[in-house]
């Protein structure tokens, strides 16, 4: 029988920390509702019980979107598209092949390549190795192709690609100027005629004005309210 794809969790040390610390102080708040410095009381379950509830909720809404919201917001980036089944498709960032998948199933005659760096710190069981597992369980090998590429360094030549995506990737990029040139990077590759879909939680504003110095006509969707962190979605089109 084939493997089940796994998509993993995205910032999995991120969601522990929020589970187990978000526990912590619940858990303290009970053991110890008050605590006395000399004539001082504090209520200790007052303080704790909202941070502690804050973690905890915060840490469970992104395991929801690991598991449910992040298929929903895929199906949503791929629809904004009129696909013929022909086109040549990146996915920049492509973790453990999500968008990559999808978009691979939408075409016919058209390859899908996904690059990555591969760090677990972004994706739980992120590697090569298990994004191939996926691809090779959801039956698109013969469309899909990956590739380790640097964002800010695509080794691709000028307008190479008719459709450009990527989720929760440019933001990992530490310095504001290599986030600039990554999105540089997918004005270059893009072919004329071609549109990208970037979609992160921050920094979008930013990537908007990196593609129009570029000459893209762009627009930005309002906030998925069924992802969190809440996403947004820039559309580049290159004339």
């Amino acid at each position: 029988m084939p493997q089940k794809p796994d998509y993993g969790i995205d910032a999995p040390g991120v969601v522990r920390n929020l589970l187990v610390i978000g526990a912590a102080l619940i858990l303290s708040g009970i053991i110890f509702p008050a605590i006395r410095f000399g004539n001082v009381t504090i209520l200790w379950s007052r303080s704790a019980f909202w941070p502690g509830g804050s973690c905890l909720l915060t840490g469970i809404l992104m395991l929801v979107y690991a598991k449910w919201g992040k298929f929903r917001h895929r199906d949503m980036m791929l629809n904004m598209l009129r696909w013929r089944g022909d086109e040549r498709v990146l996915d920049v960032g492509t973790g453990r092949g999500l968008l990559l998948i999808g978009a691979a199933r939408r075409l016919t005659t058209g390859t899908a390549t996904g690059i990555d760096i591969w760090s677990t710190k972004d994706l739980s069981g992120n590697s090569l190795e298990r994004t191939q597992a996926n691809i090779d369980a959801e039956g698109v090998k013969d469309k899909v192709d990956l590739k380790g590429d640097d964002a800010r360094n695509l080794s691709f030549p000028d307008a190479s690609f008719d459709v450009i995506l990527s989720n929760l990737c440019i933001h990992n990029i530490p310095a504001a100027e290599g986030r600039a040139q990554a999105c540089r990077e997918i004005a270059r590759v893009l072919k004329p005629g071609g549109t990208a879909l970037i979609s992160d939680f921050i920094n979008t504003g930013t990537y908007q004005k990196t593609f129009a110095a570029c000459g893209l006509k762009v627009s930005r969707t309002g906030v998925n309210l069924l992802t969190f962190p809440w996403l947004r979605v820039v559309r580049a089109e290159k004339p």
